[in-house]
């Protein structure tokens, strides 16, 4: 993108409403996403660290007057400079308590919405961290009320939204305090949590106090400051833009720097609960549910967004696999006819990959329904190949023998046998073309079908040369007549055994691909409890530092209340393992009893081809006009 779009607008009468021109830019973002969402009063220079963060000097538009220019939420794209294959997804937020507005439900709607759909959460704002600036963020403290986690009749603690919650930053803009804590030089971060220290005490006024500060320290795993000095002359603030670099403040402009390498080399791709990568596309959808159940008047749900767009992803991701396995099929059949052993060796490679491709977009699938309907659509597919290799097969056989046997024919019409002893030269003939055909079709998946069906349909033709052949007794024309019987039989058994060959090959193929199944998808289960033990690593890290905080200055209750919460964390985290063990093991279970009813199948078609073989009729003769 070389400039920003609108993602989330406001319609005429208030309701938000996300553009579809921004969901068709994020649909073509297959890459992680690293998403930095920026909030605070409007008229701060929110715009501003926003360009800088996209390497641009202009981009999101910053305004020289009192009124605010960003409505909504404008969205840019651009490729991340620090992490390869991943994109970098701007969000300027439109600036709350706007007087133009005067809509404070409508700012918490905003607030919400970035912090949804953010990795990063930068909180912007002019001068310093002061009690006021504090209780201008009463956003914070109403997160709970327009975010749930789950449904809105479960009972969640949210002491749980650490584990959702972007990381936080808060941006000081025109500070122009000494970073200085009772006579000690004190860092950016040691100043923030400073200005978040809580007060003892039980009163109203101290639980006002307190409140702001303990949901940012509750809610948001890891905080971090940075302190922005005047950027130039104050009457040159409203042209920062255009303003020549060596006009900008040295130690701004190092800030700055520092302010954008930590977002680069320190924010995280986004992720869903459960620790599921969020690529554009997926950024979209997400934004698109929480807006459209936002002006529905309901609460945005963690959840439900998951479980929504496990629905999309997955249906997507099974499309996605089909349409990867039938593309190269489709390349394989411009070859054929192949080998049974080539083309079941490329449908497994085939199989492989597609199910590969099912796996990277596919998530809580927990009962392999989406998995099982790839695996019937590939099998289908397979069938249909099949039959199209053998169609294949089947006419260049016939064509081979249309050739091969094209001399003999003209002397059949020419009625060359039809004399003493021409049976003895249409033997050897036709002897001739069966060993052609077999020497040339040898590879050939019909070989023996179509060859059996040729013979037969020289039946009527041998027959007729039998009888002229005034050279032979009627003895002799028994014996070759038996002769002949035996030669058919032959081909036809020929044939009945490739079929059978070629039945416990599929079995072996249907084994393997079964194997591979279970091996990628066991792959996938340790992945995704892998992230999950992460996701919850993260937020007890988190509770257990802050923990640690609250009794080095004294308050031992809300010490013990985090304890709680951490063993609530805890007690949750290992019943979310033991499920997903319990739903990989059924996972797994189920792909094998499908299997076996599917090998149990192949099995009863292979005993009841290997009864018709013994069952069938043998001809003792090894001197067969035909060999």
């Amino acid at each position: 993108m070389d400039k920003p779009v609108c993602l989330i607008d406001t319609s005429s009468d208030g309701k938000l409403f996300v553009q579809q021109s921004a969901l068709q830019v994020l649909e073509q973002i297959q890459q992680p996403v690293v998403v930095v969402a920026v909030v605070g009063l409007y008229r701060t220079g929110k715009s501003y660290l926003m360009n800088q963060l996209a390497g641009k000097q202009t981009g999101f538009a910053l305004g020289s007057t009192i009124e605010s220019k960003t409505k909504g939420i404008w969205m840019w794209c651009v490729p991340h400079p620090t992490k390869a294959g991943t994109t970098l997804v701007l969000l300027d937020t439109e600036g709350l308590g706007d007087v133009d507005k005067g809509d404070s439900i409508h700012d918490t709607r905003i607030f919400s919405l970035a912090v949804l759909l953010s990795s990063t959460l930068v909180l912007n704002s002019r001068g310093t961290i002061d009690n006021r600036a504090i209780e201008d963020l009463q956003y914070v403290t109403e997160l709970t009320e327009h975010i749930k986690i789950k449904s809105p009749d479960e009972v969640v603690d949210d002491a749980e939204f650490v584990k959702f919650f972007p990381s936080f930053i808060w941006a000081v803009r025109d500070f122009t305090l000494q970073l200085n804590i009772d006579g000690k030089d004190t860092t950016e971060d040691e100043y923030l949590e400073f200005a978040l220290k809580l007060k003892q005490g039980n009163s109203t006024k101290v639980n006002n106090y307190n409140l702001p500060r303990e949901c940012i320290r509750k809610y948001f795993r890891s905080r971090k400051c940075f302190t922005f000095p005047f950027p130039t002359n104050p009457d040159n603030v409203s042209y920062l833009e255009t303003l020549d670099p060596a006009e900008i403040s040295k130690r701004f402009l190092e800030v700055s720097d520092r302010f954008c390498q930590f977002i680069f080399n320190q924010s995280e791709v986004k992720n869903l609960k459960d620790g599921y990568t969020v690529t554009g596309r997926v950024l979209g959808h997400l934004a698109k549910t929480y807006v459209d159940t936002i002006s529905s008047g309901a609460v945005p749900c963690l959840e439900n967004a998951v479980i929504a767009m496990a629905v999309i992803e997955n249906e997507a991701a099974v499309k996605e696999g089909i349409d990867m396995y039938q593309s190269e099929m489709e390349k394989l059949k411009k070859s054929f006819p192949l080998e049974l052993n080539e083309i079941t060796s490329k449908h497994q490679c085939f199989s492989r990959m597609a199910t590969q491709t099912f796996m990277k977009r596919s998530f809580r699938d927990s009962d392999g329904k989406y998995l099982t309907s790839l695996e019937e659509a590939i099998n289908h597919q397979f069938d249909s190949y099949l039959g199209n290799n053998e169609k294949a097969s089947e006419a260049k056989c016939e064509s081979l023998l249309t050739v091969l046997s094209k001399p003999m024919t003209e002397k059949i019409n020419q009625g060359f046998y039809a004399r003493a002893g021409g049976y003895d030269l249409f033997c050897q003939d036709l002897n001739n073309i069966v060993n052609q055909y077999n020497a040339q079709a040898t590879k050939e998946v019909k070989i023996t079908e179509v060859l059996e069906k040729f013979l037969q349909q020289k039946v009527p033709v041998t027959t007729s040369i039998l009888k002229a052949d005034n050279k032979l007794t009627e003895n002799d024309r028994r014996i070759c007549e038996e002769r002949e019987k035996a030669v058919l039989l032959e081909q036809k058994n020929k044939a009945q055994d490739e079929r059978q060959r070629q039945l416990e090959m599929k079995m072996v193929t249907e084994q393997k691909n079964n194997e591979e199944r279970v091996r990628q998808i066991t792959q996938k289960m340790n992945t995704e409890m892998l992230l999950q033990r992460q996701e919850m690593n993260r937020a007890m890290d988190s509770k257990l530092w802050e923990k640690t905080a609250m009794m080095e200055r004294g308050f031992q209750e809300k010490a013990n209340q985090m304890n709680w919460e951490i063993q609530e964390l805890r007690r949750k985290n290992n019943e979310a393992e033991e499920r997903k063990s319990r739903e990989s093991a059924q996972l797994i279970a189920n792909i094998e009893r499908r299997n076996a009813q599917n090998m149990e199948a192949l099995r009863q078609q292979h005993r009841e081809q290997i009864a018709a073989i013994n069952s069938r009729p043998r001809h003792q003769s090894s001197s067969c006009s035909i060999q």
